[in-house]
């Protein structure tokens, strides 16, 4: 993997992995047995059927999830308790994107967790296969692809896009260039009243210690082109609803980057009888969804101008303090709302005055987990608990208004699940033809599965080093390597 220079790279990134993906035109040996670098110890990986084409894994193991539309071949499987997305691609840039994800892991960004690469493959009459990246599915996430396949709002399309340019101001703040930004590309989780976007493909992305204004313009320039034409196809396939402007799309994005961006870097200049206007800054990067951890200040060399830099960080107090008090990990704005509710049910028993870890304790007991129980069985990986126990009091809000009285949480639930929670359930109609459109992205089918022995090991075989390279899995960070 290139970088400007790799020295200067934040420690948590350079030494993110063992695995270090070698130039995709070096001639290095391919490994003669199959070989799994794994960052989990999930012992089910090494039973699965490694020695088959994917597009060929029996329907048992598969799970069918909405997929977006991608160059190789991609899967959703279950190993054990675990839903993983699997990958086919060839060794060098499965090795080369294992790499850079776990590096944007590790710097706390908003990626899929990389689970695995898998190289020496062989089927059962030794031809060699393809390698395989490996990474976590995101539970209750989709694919912007798929989102916008459907009958979407148009707050709600624009908020999508709001948190898509999130991301990419996100990974510019840390030096990634994406290279290839696209609704299929992108994974949509929603939290409470905030919509998050995390990157799935990394496959011909870089990491810098100093991105270039030239190649933030061009990533999203590139973003802008590629949207367009993304939702131009949905379109021309009657699959977009017809009152979205997909160039307005694309602009809306350019837009919203560039205004976060100056928000987030931009360096203020005002007098020193001015210092108000630090917290309207701080204000306008609050309501942008971000803390500042602390402002740079300096005078200016004439000594009459103050120079204002704010050094931001992601807002999560709330989110820490929920995790404190009840274990639960959940989004920000989630947790604001679930602390809300404790607050109610510390005022509401008259316990202000104990301790709050103990009202913690028993609202945990008597009122969430017995909510969230609630859930129907096929709806348990549509929607997580967090989200779930949110919308009910909403609904349930909406309902004693309308009455005019409180309403009983477990009548809240039963209306719920009945008038809104069918909203979430993708029909097996919709999640066909979203898989159908995904699969018919895969443009190396043929070469990858067709029964050529000649095939040998040419450039698609070709990547990392092999066997004989000195690779020692003592000193491997990642989990488990395991060779056979």
């Amino acid at each position: 993997m290139e970088t400007n220079d790799q020295s200067q790279l934040d420690p948590r990134a350079v030494n993110a992995t063992s695995v270090k993906a070698e130039d995709e035109n070096a001639e290095s040996k391919e490994p003669e047995a199959l070989k799994i670098t794994a960052a989990s110890s999930n012992p089910k990986m090494f039973t699965l059927p490694w020695n088959q084409p994917l597009a060929t894994w029996p329907d048992d193991l598969l799970v069918n999830l909405p997929r977006g539309i991608s160059r190789h071949v991609v899967r959703f499987v279950r190993v054990g308790d675990d839903v993983y997305a699997m990958k086919e691609i060839t060794r060098s840039v499965a090795e080369r994107e294992y790499e850079l994800l776990r590096r944007l892991r590790k710097l706390d960004l908003p990626t899929v967790t990389p689970i695995a690469v898998v190289t020496g493959r062989h089927d059962k009459d030794g031809n060699p296969l393809e390698a395989m990246l490996v990474t976590e599915h995101l539970k209750y996430s989709l694919p912007y692809r798929a989102l916008f396949a459907r009958n979407l709002r148009t707050d709600t399309a624009e908020r999508l896009i709001d948190a898509l340019a999130v991301l990419m101001v996100r990974l510019h703040l840390a030096g990634f260039y994406w290279g290839d930004v696209s609704l299929s590309n992108v994974l949509f989780l929603r939290d409470a009243d905030a919509y998050s976007a995390f990157l799935v493909d990394a496959e011909t992305g870089d990491l810098h210690a100093n991105l270039t204004e030239g190649q933030r313009e061009y990533d999203i320039d590139l973003a802008r082109t590629n949207i367009i034409g993304e939702l131009m196809d949905l379109s021309s396939g009657k699959l977009l609803p017809g009152d979205v402007d997909e160039v307005e799309v694309g602009n809306r994005l350019v837009d919203r980057y560039h205004s976060l961006w100056s928000a987030l870097t931009d360096v203020d200049t005002f007098n020193p009888d001015e210092m108000w206007k630090i917290e309207k800054r701080v204000n306008k990067l609050n309501e942008l969804g971000f803390d500042v951890d602390e402002l740079e200040v300096k005078t200016a060399a004439d000594g009459t101008h103050v120079l204002v830099r704010p050094r931001v960080v992601d807002a999560g107090y709330a989110s820490r303090k929920l995790m404190r008090l009840t274990g639960l990990d959940v989004q920000e704005n989630q947790a604001r709302r679930l602390l809300n509710d404790l607050d109610t049910y510390r005022a509401s028993t008259w316990r202000q005055n104990e301790d709050l870890e103990v009202v913690a304790t028993d609202w945990m007991r008597e009122v969430y987990e017995p909510t969230v129980r609630m859930i129907p069985e096929e709806y348990r990986s549509q929607i997580e608990p967090a989200q779930f126990f949110h919308e009910v009091l909403d609904h349930r809000w909406f309902l004693a208004e309308n009455a005019g009285h409180d309403i009983p949480m477990a009548e809240a639930v039963q209306s719920y699940v009945k008038n809104v929670l069918p909203q979430y359930k993708l029909d097996k109609k919709a999640m066909k033809d979203i898989n159908a459109d995904a699969d018919s992205g895969v443009i190396d089918d043929e070469f990858t599965y067709a029964d050529d022995s000649a095939r040998g090991q040419g450039a698609e075989g070709e990547g990392a080093a092999g066997e004989g390279d000195g690779y020692n899995p003592e000193d491997d960070p990642d989990a488990a390597v395991w060779s056979h």
